[in-house]
């Protein structure tokens, strides 16, 4: 149908639908992107299973998808930011409307707005469509060396190094992640790159274990008992399961004095951790959400090839088959990072 374009959407917990959309009209500050691939996050899968993702609650029909890469098709009319043809990562973050207190360094925490986030209504559509526009503020060049499928992963990369940076200097340290789903893979990754000595990883399945080692982890253990977790006392932990069963592991997995960036997204209320052994044990507990600028040095670090994601793409899927991908993603015993493809990987001729 002329003027319209497909996209991924939303309506309630149970209900994803291929929807036609309007064909999008860029404001003077937006370019217009052509989407080639996007990584299916598990936000998500939340909005898909749950209808939610922690507490942001759906409360409308919602396109989905933040972790995208494409080619510019027409540069923003007021002349920022890239030229057609570009290939871009997009950084998915929008500032905050009314002002909320925040260390200024840290706008990760001014509560704005994300593609594909029912965290505020009217909802933030997301990215998951043929086209769409961005203000190319939101937009990063991408360097020629970078494979464009591998692009698709900046955005949870950057994610994972965030929650690396939270922690601080990892040289020549012992590293333990617990949960090896797309984020605790690049965690990973991402460690091995920045220079950690040795890296323990743990998760209940195989799957995801063997990329783990592939990815660079020394170490991978599969639902280990409470002598294998005391005995590796990692002077750093990330914590990327997201449950609080993941949480206890990680407390009790870290050496006195360690420290604990917690990336994983729990299920708000009380979680019964031991809280107690981190007292005792003076551990630093992190929070880790989102990222600021880290898109810039994951981009970099791809660029020298310093940072090697690639195995943590698993499925590769047209955009018709949405749901299927959506299933595909569910499962981590055959699943990591499930990638959406809308288009071709060249811009118009």
């Amino acid at each position: 149908m002329a003027g319209t374009l497909h996209s991924i959407v939303i309506h309630e917990a149970g209900d994803l639908r291929i929807d036609e959309v309007p064909e999008p009209v860029p404001a003077p500050d937006e370019a217009v992107i052509d989407i080639v691939y996007g990584g299916i996050c598990g936000s998500d899968l939340h909005y898909w299973q749950h209808g939610a993702a922690g507490e942001s609650i759906l409360k409308a029909p919602m396109v989905l998808g933040h972790e995208v890469v494409g080619i510019v098709r027409r540069a923003a009319p007021d002349g920022t930011g890239p030229a057609e043809g570009t290939r871009v990562a997009v950084h998915p973050a929008t500032p905050a409307r009314e002002y909320v207190r925040h260390p200024a360094d840290r706008p990760n925490l001014s509560g704005g707005g994300y593609l594909g986030s029912a965290a505020r209504f009217p909802h933030r559509d997301g990215a998951f469509a043929h086209r769409v526009t961005m203000p190319t503020r939101m937009l990063r060049a991408l360097p020629a060396g970078i494979d464009l499928q591998e692009a698709a992963l900046i955005e949870p990369a950057s994610v994972a190094w965030h929650a690396v940076t939270r922690i601080g200097d990892v040289t020549d340290l012992s590293a333990l992640v617990v949960g090896c789903g797309p984020i605790g893979l690049l965690t990973i990754a991402v460690l091995k790159a920045r220079g950690a000595r040795h890296i323990t990883a743990i998760d209940l399945h195989d799957r995801p274990l063997q990329i783990a080692a592939e990815l660079g982890a020394d170490t991978v253990l599969k639902q280990p008992d409470d002598a294998d977790i005391a005995a590796i006392d990692a002077d750093v932990v990330v914590e990327s399961s997201g449950s609080h069963r993941g949480l206890d592991t990680a407390i009790r997995g870290a050496t006195r004095g360690g420290v604990i960036a917690m990336v994983g997204l729990l299920p708000a209320g009380p979680q019964p951790v031991q809280i107690a052994l981190a007292i005792a044990r003076e551990l630093d507990l992190l929070g880790s959400f989102r990222f600021n600028d880290e898109i810039d040095d994951v981009i970099r670090a791809l660029a020298d090839r310093k940072l090697h994601i690639a195995p943590v793409i698993s499925h590769v899927t047209p955009w018709r088959q949405a749901a299927t991908a959506f299933e595909i993603a569910a499962d981590p015993t055959v699943s990591s990072k499930v990638l959406l493809k809308f288009g071709p990987e060249r811009g118009r001729k």
